[in-house]
């Protein structure tokens, strides 16, 4: 839980990284035999937070496939179709703690298929760990998970480059991989690199220093993930309540009881502080808030409340609570960067669902500008469709406004899906830019009689 500090004001992004408890959350990614499952298996052993009945399975189904040495991967392919393949399908999430930290775990898949899972794995992280195979160097697939990162803002990127015992532990070889993916990750903007030569089957590099490469003074990786300093406090960030659900109990004891609950996504509200309700525009005061069946002065992102306001207004699920002087203006046209997570490509002129906090508002694609490429960063035009796994620029058409933020200013609030309408498929992980108004779009002209006419 999050604790305040003595003038009751929320505990800071300072104060958390001295705290011993403090929390990282991380996902792992890279392609596919690069050997994630097998770090993340070598973490949670030599940190001593695999359980003995865990690592007894594990020896179990390692000796059932005929392998002498208990196979750690298996510690996070749980799925039997993992296990049969050898690959990871799913993000497997695991929690662990040293004396000095805890963790949040994503292991991220590698093949390009499967691309989707990154996003979901590092869409909350504040650190990926970029896994590449030594003998291979820099691929196509570590090009993509280095866009990802840079794509969902995560603000530390560890370069993990393993299977040193492969190549002799040379530092040659991983100095020039270090060097071509640092040249690659700045020019995506990502801004910080730590690079560490592993290897997460024998274990060098990993928990404790290897004894075979004596040039490479840094850190482990364990030593790392315990020191890097978590410096985003949410906050920092203006203050966002997205609504998800009015409660009117109507009792005796509460017969005018209006609550309004939801999870603050960002920043600090405060009893009497003057909010503005999106997209109506309304304004009120925060009349009271209650946390588990209290009330108290102020609440912080990622507490789950209910604010009670001064005024009655109609205000339902999808609404978004703001301050009454926050930079936000509700809008119809929707520009994004976005990652295209469907076997169906998505072209001009498909209808969509757009959700937006617990928000979800029909739109239509009246435009994909460009598509990036991965090989050089340039922006190819006018690509016509974004295919699976492709990362692009959209322009959308919602029925009704939508307070997007932009995504460098709130990962929550300027982040959003587009899904099938027709059967509730994810197709599209959007991340807001420059949006605008402009009520003279030709994109209503093109609309049909299904109610999608806006």
């Amino acid at each position: 839980m999050t604790e305040t500090l003595g003038n009751g004001a929320p505990e800071t992004a300072a104060t958390a990284v001295a705290a011993p408890t403090a929390l990282l959350r991380f996902a792992t990614a890279g392609s596919v035999d690069d050997g994630k499952s097998t770090l993340v298996g070598r973490l949670l052993h030599d940190s001593k937070s695999v359980l003995s009945d865990q690592l007894e399975a594990v020896s179990r189904a390692s000796q059932e496939r005929g392998q002498k040495a208990p196979d750690l991967a298996l510690l996070t392919d749980g799925l039997r179709a993992e296990r049969e393949q050898g690959i990871t399908i799913d993000v497997a999430y695991r929690y662990f703690a040293t004396p000095r930290r805890r963790f949040i775990l994503a292991d991220t898949p590698g093949h390009v298929q499967y691309t989707r899972n990154m996003v979901t794995g590092a869409s909350t992280a504040e650190l990926a760990v970029v896994l590449v195979d030594a003998r291979n160097g820099v691929v196509e697939q570590t090009r993509r998970h280095a866009a990802v990162a840079a794509l969902l803002r995560v603000p530390h990127v560890v370069l993990a480059v393993n299977k040193m015992d492969l190549v002799g532990y040379e530092e040659p070889v991983f100095a020039e991989i270090a060097e071509e993916f640092g040249t690659y990750a700045t020019s995506l903007g990502v801004p910080e690199v730590t690079a560490i030569p592993i290897s997460a089957l024998e274990g060098d590099n990993v928990v404790a220093p290897s004894a075979h490469m004596d040039w490479y003074s840094g850190p482990t990786v364990l030593e790392h993930l315990e020191t890097v300093p978590v410096t985003h406090d949410p906050t920092d960030d203006p203050a966002r309540f997205p609504v998800q659900y009015v409660i009117r109990p109507r009792t005796a004891a509460h017969p005018d009881y209006r609550g309004y609950a939801g999870q603050v996504a960002s920043g600090v509200l405060r009893v009497g502080d003057r909010v503005t309700v999106h997209p109506s525009g309304r304004g009120s005061t925060i009349e009271a808030i209650d946390a588990l069946g209290q009330s108290v002065d102020l609440a912080w992102a990622p507490q789950s409340v209910t604010l009670r306001l001064a005024d009655d207004l109609d205000i339902s699920r999808g609404d978004l609570i703001a301050p009454a002087d926050a930079d936000l203006s509700p809008t119809q046209e929707v520009t994004a960067t976005v990652c295209h997570l469907h076997d169906r490509p998505l072209q001009p002129g498909d209808r969509v669902l757009l959700k937006h906090t617990t928000r979800t508002v029909k739109a239509l694609v009246k435009d994909i500008p460009s598509r990036l490429t991965l090989d050089d960063l340039s922006q190819h035009p006018a690509p016509g469709r974004l295919a699976a796994n492709d990362i692009g620029r959209v322009t959308l058409r919602t029925a009704e406004p939508l307070p997007l933020d932009p995504y460098h200013r709130s990962r929550r609030t300027g982040s959003f899906l587009l899904i099938d309408p027709a059967d509730g498929t994810t197709l599209t992980a959007g991340m807001a830019g420059e949006a605008f108004a402009d009520a003279d779009t030709p994109v209503a002209a093109a609309a049909d009689d299904e109610g999608w006419d806006f």
